[in-house]
């Protein structure tokens, strides 16, 4: 009889990098897809903001596509939080 069970270890193992680094990576691809794009302007264009590093820029809103992705990528979280959720509250078995 071995002391370490390899098959139940490789399991935890995969649960953990799935779910205790995956679902957080898949948040922030998520974040970085619903993000602005900046595009340097003039100083007299519509909606110019000046950064930190003194560049004259304008946000840009994301495309069709980059909202689709992230609105994919929250949704697989949500699911995977809420799908952790039940099986907690129904035993955990």
């Amino acid at each position: 009889m071995p002391f370490i069970e390899l098959d139940s270890l490789l399991k935890v193992v995969v649960a953990g990098l799935v779910l205790g680094a995956g679902l957080p990576a898949l948040f922030a691809l998520g974040v970085r897809l619903a993000a602005g794009r900046t595009v340097p302007v003039g100083v007299e264009a519509d909606g110019a903001r000046l950064t930190t590093d003194g560049a004259i820029v304008r946000v840009e809103r994301p495309t069709r596509w980059r909202r689709a992705g992230a609105v994919l990528c929250f949704a697989v979280v949500v699911l995977a939080v809420a799908a952790g959720i039940t099986f907690v509250a129904s035993g955990g078995h």
